[in-house]
């Protein structure tokens, strides 16, 4: 998403259905919801990073509940954001031999304070031998609002020692 008009008007739809319909919201409390806390969209959170492809082994992932998930990774991508650079690991389900998005999960200097203690999570669109990252659209795994979802954990390697404020805060 380009454009920050798009970012909010995306943000209002997910917001919309975490009240209305599928959403980690207890049915009880979906009346009273008054949508996810944000950062404001920043133009300096979306980055587009050559796409540095791997071997396509598999990684086993440690979820919130103690349980692993299988992904194969797809490769890297070097990142300069606001506060820092890093490398981070890119993802696709094992099945998947030509991903157009990619699993990038992820912890930064905001995780506690600010945000989902145990990561958020992002989608990378792959765009010919890049990918694009957009971090405005970073967010919370369904964990972060009951412990009866088991959340794949971001990876030491995809641990940033920076704030990345941009995305979904903490939610409410």
């Amino acid at each position: 998403m380009d454009d920050v008009a798009e970012i909010l008007k995306y943000r209002q739809q997910k917001d919309d259905l975490f009240r209305t319909r599928s959403s980690p919201i207890p049915q009880d409390a979906r009346a009273s919801f008054e949508g996810l806390s944000y950062y404001p969209p920043d133009p300096a959170y979306r980055v587009v990073a050559p796409l540095k492809r791997a071997a396509g082994e598999s990684a086993v992932i440690t979820t919130s509940t103690g349980e692993t998930q299988e992904f194969r990774l797809y490769g890297t991508a070097r990142v300069t954001l606001p506060a820092g650079e890093a490398e981070l690991n890119l993802y696709a389900h094992p099945d998947d031999k030509t991903p157009v998005r990619l699993f990038v999960p992820f912890r930064d200097a905001t995780s506690g304070p600010e945000t989902y203690g145990a990561g958020r999570y992002l989608e990378a669109a792959v765009q010919g031998n890049g990918v694009i990252l957009d971090f405005n659209l970073a967010y919370d795994p369904y964990c972060a609002y009951a412990d009866t979802w088991s959340c794949p954990l971001p990876p030491s390697e995809n641990w940033l020692p920076f704030p990345v404020r941009a995305g979904e805060k903490n939610p409410k």
